[in-house]
C-alpha cells in the first residue's frame, strides 16, 4: 500500500521528529491550489506548522506562505497564521510588508472579533519600520463602536510607545485616552489607566484629580478583580481635600477590605495605609479588619499566594505584634508543603509566642527539627533558640535532646543556635557548655566547627575538655580547608590560653608556628603573626585585647520584634520587597554570619547623650548636694557605674521579691516620679543602646506602645569603698495630662516640679516627701504633647545615699533624652 502526501507528512511531524525534509513537506501542501481551495485541509497544514514551531523546529522559511493563507474569512485560520507572523516577522522584516494590507483591510472588517484581532497583531509585530502604518486604524480603534476593539486600540498605543519610548505621542491621542476614562465599558477604563502609565511614565503617570478620583470609585465595583487592583493602586496618588471626603471614600472601599480575592484585599488596605498616614488609629483599625481574609488566604490552593500572605503577615505583626496570636496553629507546617512556605511560617511562628501557647509551638517546632530538608530542620532549630531568649530553659532543654540524635546537620545547627543564645543570654552559659561534650566529632561544616571553637575560647574555663578538643583540631589543621575555622580555631586557643595556660602553652606554640611558618592564607598567616607580635608585649596587653568587656545585647523584648509605626513599611506593603527582605535574625542558620548580629548602639543617640547636660539631683537630707548649683550636678554626686558581675533573670526576680523585712543585709527602696515625654514610644534597641552607654543593663522590657509600660535594670556603682548593687523598675501607666495621675496636679506640671515618694528600710523606717527641681526645659510643660508620668521604683543593696543620687541622675538624664529621641 502506498502512502499519500498527507500521511507521510503526519508521519514526519511527529513530536521530535521534525527536519529540513518535512518543512520541504509542508511547503509544497501550502502551496498545492487543491489543498487551498478544501478549507479544513488547509486548516490542518498550518496548524502542523505551528506545531512545528511550538516544538522547536525552525519554519521561518514559510514565511511566504503563510502570509499568503492570512487572506481568509476563516477567523481560526487567521489566529493561526498571526502567531506565526509575530514570531518570526523580526526575521523577515521585508515580507512583513506584505501582511500589512491584509491587517488594514481586515482593520475595517464588519466583525468585530477580526478588526480587534487585526489590530492586536499589528503592534504585536514589533517592526519600527511598520508604526507609520499602525497610527490611522489604533485612532481609528479609539473611536469604534465595538467595546473589544477599543480595548485592544487602547493597549496598542501602549505598545507603541513602548517600542519607540524616544519618541513623542500626539497630545491629542493622551486627550483621548483621557475622555476614554469615562467609557461604559470598564475594561476600556482599566486598560486606559494602564496605557497612561506606559505612556506618561516620564512625567510620573497618570494625573489623578477629584473628578477623575470620584468617577474611579463610582466605577470600582464594575471592573474585574485585577481591574480593581490596578483602580486602588492609582488611587493612591490621590490626596483627599477634607477629613469628610477621607472618610467617604474609605467606607465606599471598606468591604473590599474582606474582599475574598487576595489582591483587591491587598490593594485596598495598601490605600488605606497610605491615605491614613496621619491617622494611625483607623490604620490600625484597618489591619484588624483584614485579620480574617489573610487567615484565609494562607490555606489558599496556590503556593505562591500562601507564600506572599505569609511575607504580608510578617509586615502587620511589625506593628500589630499579636494580630494573630489566638490564631497561630494555623501557620502549623504542613507535611506536603514545600521548604520555602515551612520556614516563612516558622518565622510568624516566632513572633506570635506568649505565655499561653509557648509549650505548643516548642513542641510543633521540635517536631520540624527532624525534617528530611535540611534547611527546613536548621530553621526549625534556630527558631527555637530565638524563642529561648525568653524561655531559655524550655528550649536549652530541647536543644540539648538534639544532640543526643548525632546526626550531622542537626548538631551543626544546635551548636550555631546555643552560641547565638549564649551571646544574647549569658546565664545560659552553664547549661550550653555542659551540652558541649563530644559534640566535635558530629562537625564537618564549617559554620557548627567555628561556632564549637567560638565557644570553646569564650567559656573555655567551664568546659573540661576544652583543651583536648581544640587540641584534636590542631591536630588536624592541615586538612582543614576553611581559613574561617583556622582563624577562629588560632582565637579560640589564645583565649583559653589566658585562662588555662598550663594545659594551653605547648598547642597555643605549635599552632602560631604552623599558622606563621606553614600556612599558605595570607589572613591566617597575618592572624598568626599579630597574636604572636601581641603576646612578645606580654600577657597582660594580650588579655586587654582579647578578654575587654563583651558587647550585651538585651534581654527585653526577645518576643517578636518591637512595635513599630505602620508608616515605617506601610510604602512596601503589596510589592514584592515584603517576599525578599530576610533580616540577619531570621536567615537560615546555614547562611548566617554571626558577626553580623551584634547589637550596635545607635552612634546619633551616643552623641545626644554626650552632649547632654547632666542635670541636678536635689536632696533636702544632705546638705552637701543642696548646695550645687540648681543646673549642674556636683561632680561629687557623679558615680561609675558598672555592669560586672552580671545578674541573671533568677537572680534579679530573688532580690527584687525579697521582702525588707525579712532581709538581714542594709536595703533601701524609694520611689520617684519623673515626668517624661514619649518614653514608653521608645524602641528597645534605642532604649538598649542609650543605658549600655552609661552602664546600666536592662533585663526586661514589654512591648512599645503597650501599657502599663514597664522595664526592669539594674547596674553595679563603684563610688563608696564597697560596691553596691541598684535594681530598678519603670512603670508608665497612664498619661500625665489626665487630672490626678500619681497625685500630680497641672500646677506642679507648670512649676517642672518631680514629686519623689520615699520609702526607706532598715536603717529609717519613716516615708518622706522631697520636691526634686527637674530639667528646666519647655518641652516638659507642654500641655498638648504626650507627657507621661515614669515611676521609678529603686532598690538598693547596701545602702549608699550618695551612690544613689548619682545613678538616679543619670536615668534621668538617659529618659529625658530618650523622650527628645522619641520626638
Amino acid at each position: 500500500m502506498c502512502m499519500t502526501t498527507d500521511d507521510r507528512l503526519t508521519a514526519s511531524t511527529m513530536p521530535y521528529l521534525g527536519n529540513e525534509d518535512t518543512v520541504k513537506d509542508l511547503r509544497r501542501v501550502l502551496s498545492n491550489p487543491h489543498v487551498q481551495s478544501d478549507q479544513l485541509r488547509y486548516r490542518n497544514a498550518i496548524l502542523k506548522v505551528i506545531r512545528l514551531m511550538s516544538q522547536g523546529v525552525d519554519v521561518s522559511t514559510l514565511f511566504s506562505e503563510m502570509v499568503k493563507a492570512c487572506a481568509t474569512v476563516d477567523i481560526v485560520q487567521k489566529k493561526l497564521v498571526y502567531v506565526f507572523l509575530c514570531s518570526y516577522a523580526s526575521l523577515n522584516p521585508e515580507l512583513s510588508l506584505l501582511v500589512i494590507n491584509t491587517l488594514r483591510k481586515d482593520c475595517q472588517d464588519p466583525n468585530p472579533m477580526v478588526r480587534s484581532l487585526a489590530l492586536r497583531n499589528m503592534t504585536n509585530l514589533r517592526l519600527p519600520s511598520l508604526m507609520e502604518y499602525v497610527e490611522q486604524p489604533l485612532t481609528a480603534g479609539l473611536r469604534d463602536r465595538a467595546a473589544c476593539v477599543r480595548r485592544v486600540a487602547v493597549l496598542g498605543w501602549a505598545k507603541l510607545h513602548n517600542l519607540q519610548p524616544n519618541s513623542e505621542i500626539d497630545a491629542a491621542v493622551v486627550n483621548e485616552l483621557y475622555s476614554l476614562l469615562r467609557d461604559p465599558d470598564p475594561v476600556v477604563m482599566v486598560n486606559c489607566l494602564r496605557a497612561l502609565e506606559e505612556i506618561l511614565k516620564e512625567e510620573g503617570g497618570v494625573a489623578i484629580n477629584k473628578p477623575i478620583a470620584h468617577h474611579l470609585l463610582n466605577r470600582f465595583k464594575e471592573c474585574d478583580v485585577w481591574g480593581q487592583s490596578e483602580v486602588l493602586k492609582i488611587l493612591q496618588r490621590y490626596q483627599p481635600h477634607s477629613e469628610d471626603e477621607l472618610f467617604d471614600i474609605l467606607s465606599l472601599l471598606d468591604t473590599s477590605l474582606v474582599s475574598p480575592h487576595v489582591p483587591v484585599m491587598a490593594a485596598t488596605l495598601s490605600l488605606f495605609l497610605s491615605l491614613c498616614a496621619t491617622l494611625p488609629a483607623v490604620s490600625l483599625a484597618a489591619l484588624e479588619r483584614v485579620r480574617a481574609p489573610l487567615l484565609a488566604a494562607c490555606g489558599s490552593a496556590s503556593r505562591e499566594i500562601r507564600f506572599t500572605v505569609l511575607c504580608h503577615i510578617q509586615l502587620l505583626l511589625r506593628s500589630v505584634p499579636g494580630l494573630m496570636g489566638a490564631h497561630y496553629k494555623r501557620f502549623f507546617c504542613g507535611y506536603a508543603e514545600p521548604a520555602y512556605i515551612k520556614q516563612r511560617k516558622m518565622q510568624v511562628l516566632v513572633e506570635l509566642v506568649n505565655d499561653d501557647n509557648v509549650a505548643m509551638l516548642l513542641d510543633e517546632l521540635k517536631e520540624y527539627c527532624t525534617d528530611v530538608n535540611a534547611d527546613t530542620a536548621q530553621a526549625a532549630i534556630s527558631a527555637i533558640g530565638r524563642i529561648g531568649r525568653s524561655y531559655s530553659d524550655r528550649c536549652l532543654m530541647i536543644l540539648t535532646g538534639l544532640l543526643e540524635l548525632k546526626q550531622d546537620n542537626i548538631t551543626s545547627a544546635v551548636v550555631q543556635t546555643m552560641r547565638d543564645l549564649v551571646w544574647v543570654c549569658p546565664q545560659c552559659s552553664d547549661t550550653v557548655c555542659y551540652a558541649l561534650e563530644g559534640c566535635e566529632e558530629m562537625l564537618h561544616d564549617s559554620q557548627g566547627k567555628q561556632a564549637l571553637l567560638w565557644l570553646l575560647g569564650t567559656y573555655g574555663d567551664k568546659v573540661i575538655s576544652a583543651p583536648y578538643t581544640l587540641e584534636a583540631f590542631i591536630d588536624g589543621v592541615r586538612c582543614e580547608t576553611s581559613p574561617a575555622v583556622k582563624t577562629e580555631l588560632l582565637t579560640a586557643t589564645l583565649r583559653l590560653f589566658l585562662c588555662r595556660p598550663a594545659e594551653t602553652q605547648d598547642m597555643l606554640g605549635r599552632l602560631l608556628h604552623y599558622g606563621i611558618e606553614e600556612e599558605t592564607d595570607m589572613c591566617v598567616r597575618d592572624q598568626a603573626l599579630l597574636y604572636y607580635r601581641l603576646l612578645q608585649s606580654g600577657v597582660d596587653e594580650t588579655r586587654k585585647v582579647l578578654q575587654g568587656r563583651r558587647s550585651d545585647p538585651s534581654l527585653g523584648v526577645l518576643i517578636g520584634r518591637p512595635a513599630e509605626p505602620v508608616s515605617q513599611w506601610a510604602h512596601i506593603f503589596n510589592t514584592l520587597k515584603p517576599l525578599t527582605q530576610i533580616t540577619s535574625e531570621t536567615e537560615s542558620v546555614k547562611n548566617r554570619s554571626f558577626q553580623h548580629t551584634a547589637f550596635k548602639p545607635n552612634s546619633d543617640l551616643s552623641g545626644s547623650m554626650n552632649s547632654y547636660q547632666l542635670q541636678s539631683v536635689h536632696s533636702d537630707s544632705c546638705e552637701e548636694d543642696a548646695q550645687s548649683p540648681p543646673d549642674l550636678l556636683s561632680t561629687s554626686t557623679i558615680v561609675p557605674l558598672s555592669l560586672l558581675p552580671t545578674l541573671n533573670p533568677a537572680e534579679f526576680e530573688h532580690l527584687w521579691t525579697q521582702d525588707i523585712a525579712e532581709s538581714e543585709e542594709d536595703v533601701f527602696c524609694m520611689i520617684e516620679h519623673i515626668v517624661c515625654h514619649n518614653v514608653s514610644r521608645s524602641s528597645p534597641q534605642s532604649f538598649q543602646a542609650a543605658m549600655q552607654l552609661v552602664n546600666i543593663q536592662t533585663l526586661a522590657f514589654t512591648p512599645t506602645h503597650v501599657l502599663p509600660w514597664r522595664v526592669y535594670l539594674y547596674t553595679h556603682t563603684e563610688a563608696s569603698p564597697c560596691s553596691t548593687l541598684i535594681l530598678g523598675e519603670l512603670l508608665c501607666t497612664e498619661n500625665a495630662n489626665e487630672e490626678g495621675a500619681y497625685g500630680v496636679t497641672n500646677d506642679d506640671h507648670d512649676s517642672n516640679k518631680i514629686v519623689a515618694e520615699r520609702e526607706i528600710g532598715r536603717q529609717g523606717n519613716h516615708e518622706e516627701e522631697v520636691s526634686l527641681e527637674g530639667r528646666n526645659n519647655s518641652d516638659l510643660a507642654k500641655d498638648n504633647g504626650e507627657i507621661a508620668m515614669l515611676k521609678v521604683t529603686l532598690k538598693q543593696q547596701p545602702r549608699d545615699d550618695r551612690a544613689l543620687r548619682g545613678f538616679l541622675s543619670i536615668l534621668t538624664t538617659v529618659l529625658h533624652t530618650l523622650s527628645q529621641e522619641s520626638e
